[in-house]
């Protein structure tokens, strides 16, 4: 049997209830999750948060809710990626609550090349605000921001993932951009 189809049958067993398939699932997928939590923290020195620290505090999150269901690999990572968002945003507001005056300051900023990392610090929370914004109009938008921006995706692995082409990712990943960066400016 195929890893994806081993994959495959570990999530429809998961669906069903199974949290054994579920631990099998992030046992199998457990490296790439933690390649994906590498690259977004890279660059980030001097914080507790690592990226073995990222991945199990996703893996909780994910094993906390019970509504979560995944149809296939791609609506995996897609939580997973949305999990480890969760986790970056908890941890940089728990960061400013510790900092004297941790108000949030203006981001104008969305970079086209996040190879630098994500930035653990207030411009998290700003970007957070602005994707449930994002939300409201265009889930499958904050879909692609996560994969790509908190999931260390590229565009072509996001359109695998997904099952759609390079092309369609890079719009959505284009219009995304726009609209936060135009909502990060209004703050």
């Amino acid at each position: 049997m195929s890893d994806t189809a081993e994959i495959t049958m570990l999530l429809d067993a998961a669906r069903d209830g199974d949290r054994g398939a579920l631990d099998r699932v992030l046992a199998t997928l457990y490296q790439e999750l933690h390649t994906m939590a590498r690259r977004q923290l890279a660059g980030q020195h001097g914080h507790t948060l690592d990226a073995t620290a990222l991945v199990h505090e996703a893996y909780l999150k994910l094993i906390g809710r019970r509504e979560a269901q995944f149809d296939d690999r791609g609506h995996f990572f897609a939580y997973a990626a949305s999990a480890m968002r969760s986790v970056v945003v908890d941890y940089a507001r728990q960061r400013l609550a510790q900092k004297r005056g941790g108000d949030l300051h203006r981001v104008t900023d969305l970079p086209e090349d996040i190879s630098g990392g994500v930035r653990l610090d207030e411009e998290t929370l700003g970007l957070d605000t602005a994707l449930n914004r994002l939300a409201a109009v265009d889930p499958r938008l904050v879909q692609v921001v996560e994969l790509r921006y908190f999931g260390g995706l590229s565009e072509l692995e996001i359109a695998a993932l997904l099952q759609r082409s390079e092309r369609s990712i890079r719009r959505d990943w284009q219009k995304a951009r726009m609209f936060l960066l135009a909502s990060l400016r209004e703050a």
